[in-house]
């Protein structure tokens, strides 16, 4: 293992509760309504990919870009009630000690990830971030990892992804690269049993055990 790789909607931020509320509200307020098992499919998405899907869906006649814009106003406009995942920082910094590379790699908008790249002071550690506006292909494509792992300039089968998300895991897969899968109480249904371990919570994971996966 030469790097390390977080997702970073419920994996590096606590997100996803704020995620679901603004787009149920948002989709509500344009004609739709989902449930959260029909929403949870999204999970690991871009927002290209989620609001072109439920605009066909519910024949929204909002223009697409001016939707993603709306729901990215809010959540900037409510990102002071985000805070980092329980046990990351601790976990971070004990790769960032042990001299691991880093970067993220989130179906997010730049703007956002830029956002919370600055509010958690998070360049110290990763040293690349890949958004969902950066890649023509979103997750499950493996096109977001393998673009990672080319700017830290590290072999594909020398990464270490973390997700929370079934499509995440299954393009961290796809990328040839070993995953482990953090289950998160939010992300409903999802399917995380392609990853090579599934944790809980940070504080599972230990070096060791993490390097045995690469033996």
């Amino acid at each position: 293992m030469k790097a390390v790789i977080f997702d970073m909607d419920g994996v590096i931020i606590d997100s996803e509760p704020l995620h679901i509320k603004l787009e149920m509200e948002l989709l509500e307020e344009l004609g739709g309504k989902i449930t959260k098992e029909e929403h949870s499919a999204f999970v690991g998405t871009t927002d290209y990919h989620m609001w072109s899907t439920l605009k066909n869906r519910f024949h929204i006649e909002e223009p697409l870009e001016e939707i993603i814009d709306m729901k990215r106003r809010r959540f900037i406009e409510n990102i002071h009630l985000v805070c980092l995942v329980d046990n990351f920082e601790q976990f971070v910094n004990i790769l960032y000690g042990e001299g691991y590379r880093m970067g993220l790699a989130s179906s997010n908008n730049r703007k956002i990830v830029d956002i919370v790249m600055d509010r958690f002071k998070l360049d110290k550690y990763l040293e690349v971030s890949i958004s969902g506006e950066d890649v023509s292909q979103g997750k499950p494509h493996p096109e977001i990892f393998l673009k990672a792992a080319k700017k830290m300039n590290v072999e594909p089968s020398s990464c270490l992804v973390i997700e929370d998300a079934e499509n995440g895991v299954i393009a961290a897969k796809a990328a040839g690269m070993k995953c482990i899968g953090l289950k998160s109480p939010y992300a409903i249904g999802q399917d995380l049993s392609q990853a090579d371990l599934i944790v809980s919570n940070f504080n599972e994971l230990y070096l060791d055990k993490i390097k045995g996966l690469f033996d």
